[in-house]
């Protein structure tokens, strides 16, 4: 006796292998991008950057894929953002890094007391003056800013109580290989030092420097709390970072992608802002926890001589563009 299947549940065979064949099929995506950057996977640009890629696959139905390679996989800063400009890199997190392709302005994402506080940079970052900032470094370099994240303050720690500059006194004072930022501690009446971050915990415990500068997040992940007491609120650099991708690789796309690329750069951005306040909260608590006493400071009193020696090093066009920053209310 031959068995007989009726016809639905032959259609629903059929339909049920053609979804096998495609859910099975395997099909590569048509672009991969390469997305680097320098955090630890705990880090919330590496969450960020995940979220772009799910983003990107989905909104793209498959046909654009996003890897994301953190902790310098593909190199350190410079050598990821020249790599975006020869291919072997497409996306990159980066700030005043962007000066050594002659791009001046790009400093600004990170000038003492340029930014007031978190709402100012979001008008300045996400306002006119952020988009000619973007266009400064599309038409110079070939970078093209896809998204900005705002960065933790630097804030100045010592073992001593400091509320003034004069209070400063000569004090050897960690910061990083940033010209603007030796001058204007110079400036402020600090000997600012140039060294490697790896090297500032030693360099505390055996009293080689007397500070450093640094956002909470650092202050806490390096343990600069075992060697420095007090974090003065100083709040000198309120800046943002920007995610990267060659320009000429984002026209190439077909515009339907490049329009994948927005939305889910926008996404991103959001959620990376969501997950730093939540950590920046999470590091103060931190540091108080661990005994580091917060101190007010005299910010006018610095804000007036950090700005007087910004701006004599400043050429006209950035000096310009710093004063309008600041006159953003």
């Amino acid at each position: 006796m031959t068995n007989k299947i009726p016809g639905f549940a032959l259609l629903i065979l059929f339909v049920g292998s053609l979804l096998a064949c495609s859910v099975n099929s395997g099909q590569q995506p048509e672009y991969t991008l390469r997305f680097g950057h320098l955090a630890n996977r705990q880090h919330g640009w590496h969450q960020a950057a995940k979220r772009f890629a799910e983003e990107v696959y989905r909104r793209s139905n498959g046909r654009m894929e996003v890897r994301v390679y953190p902790s310098e996989q593909l190199g350190k800063e410079m050598d990821v953002l020249t790599g975006i400009l020869v291919g072997s890199a497409d996306i990159m997190i980066t700030g005043e890094s962007l000066q050594s392709w002659s791009l001046p302005n790009a400093i600004l994402c990170a000038t003492p007391f340029a930014i007031r506080d978190s709402e100012h940079l979001k008008k300045i970052a996400g306002g006119p003056i952020g988009k000619e900032i973007e266009q400064h470094i599309i038409d110079g370099a070939g970078f093209k800013p896809i998204a900005w994240f705002e960065r933790g303050a630097r804030n100045l720690t010592a073992n001593r109580v400091i509320r003034h500059p004069d209070e400063l006194n000569g004090m050897i004072l960690r910061v990083p290989a940033v010209s603007l930022y030796v001058k204007t501690w110079s400036a402020l009446g600090a000997k600012p030092t140039p060294m490697a971050f790896s090297e500032v915990f030693t360099a505390l415990q055996q009293s080689t420097i007397h500070g450093q500068e640094n956002p909470f997040a650092l202050i806490k992940d390096a343990g600069l709390y075992e060697v420095q007491k007090y974090c003065m609120l100083t709040e000198h650099v309120k800046g943002w970072s920007y995610v990267v991708m060659n320009n000429k690789k984002y026209e190439s796309l077909p515009k339907e992608l490049q329009e994948v690329i927005d939305e889910a750069a926008a996404v991103m951005q959001a959620y990376e802002h969501e997950l730093f306040l939540k950590q920046e909260k999470l590091d103060y608590e931190h540091l108080l926890a661990q005994g580091m006493e917060f101190i007010e400071v005299d910010k006018e009193a610095f804000r007036e001589a950090a700005t007087k020696a910004v701006m004599e090093n400043f050429n006209e066009q950035q000096n310009d563009l710093l004063r309008r920053i600041q006159a953003v209310r």
